[in-house]
């Protein structure tokens, strides 16, 4: 007999348990290829919006002249404390985009390195031209960008950056290097 293998009895108690676990391994593993992780930004089907951005200034009445009176914002709401206004609520003359203006606490700084403000317009450069006539200065006048989308430059009262632009065309492409260059080469041309 020594030389004839033998059989081992199997153990029912063992079957069940790796049987068991074999089970529980499955649902776990079909459990992860079912339910899809939620998307970033989104909550019980619930997706975050961009509700607005907040702009600290040293004296809302003086952004208010700027942003409403030259740049054409429209006034939603005001929240004023002793006759002066400390929070306004603008909406942008052409579309639902909202900026709301917030009176800084004393020494709060207001350099918002890092951070650009940016307005779209199609008629660019007679925009910014308005502005100027309006004695408002424009760190950089209208001119194609290398991502092919024109642009102007200038701060706010507070020293707020803030671009005006148009994309046009080019918005969603990815590179418009090329076409850039041709039409900074087209507009050169026409100032000669």
């Amino acid at each position: 007999m020594a030389g004839i293998p033998t059989r081992r009895k199997s153990n029912p108690r063992k079957k069940v348990k790796k049987a068991v676990q074999g089970k529980a391994k499955k649902a776990v593993r079909k459990a992860k290829e079912v339910s899809a992780p939620q998307q970033t930004g989104e909550f019980d089907g619930e997706k975050l919006t961009f509700n607005h951005a907040m702009i600290y200034a040293a004296d809302v009445r003086r952004a208010l002249r700027f942003y409403r009176d030259l740049l054409g914002f429209k006034l939603v709401d005001e929240f004023r404390h002793e006759d002066i206004p400390v929070y306004a609520r603008l909406r942008a003359p052409g579309g639902d985009g909202t900026i709301a203006l917030h009176l800084a606490g004393p020494g709060t700084p207001l350099a918002s390195d890092g951070v650009r403000l940016y307005f779209e317009i199609r008629e660019v450069d007679d925009f910014c031209r308005k502005l100027q006539a309006k004695g408002f200065y424009i760190t950089q006048m209208p001119r194609m960008m290398p991502w092919g989308w024109r642009h102007a430059y200038l701060n706010d009262p507070d020293g707020h950056e803030i671009s005006i632009y148009w994309a046009g065309e080019n918005r969603m492409k990815k590179t418009v290097m090329r076409a850039a260059k041709e039409v900074e080469q087209r507009s050169s041309a026409k100032v000669r």
